[in-house]
């Protein structure tokens, strides 16, 4: 997801609101929920919300929302916690922070 849904074109703003659309948020959050201990799950799981909730038009907003309501703050701020010596989740968890806060 992190690759898919990147650029900020229409193309790319598209596909971030049709990875919304079909729960890309949700599984995210939900794979990072489940397996916490692993870290790799941890980085891709915030590039993932990094990438899908970018954007500051209407649809940006709603998406950052639905994250958020979903539980994807706990989640990143959980996996920062656990897995503090590695630096691409710290990478990616700050950055899943700035997009989705």
């Amino acid at each position: 997801l992190g690759n898919v849904c990147s650029g900020n074109d229409a193309a790319g703003l598209a596909r971030k609101q049709r990875a919304a659309a079909a729960g890309a948020i949700e599984a995210a959050v939900a794979a990072m929920q489940a397996h916490p201990q692993v870290a790799e799950v941890q980085e891709e799981g915030c590039a993932a919300l990094v990438n899908v909730c970018s954007g500051a038009d209407g649809a940006g907003r709603a998406r950052k929302q639905r994250a958020a309501d979903t539980g994807a703050i706990e989640a990143v701020v959980a996996a920062l916690q656990a897995h503090p010596q590695v630096a691409e989740v710290q990478e990616e968890g700050c950055a899943a922070l700035v997009n989705v806060c």
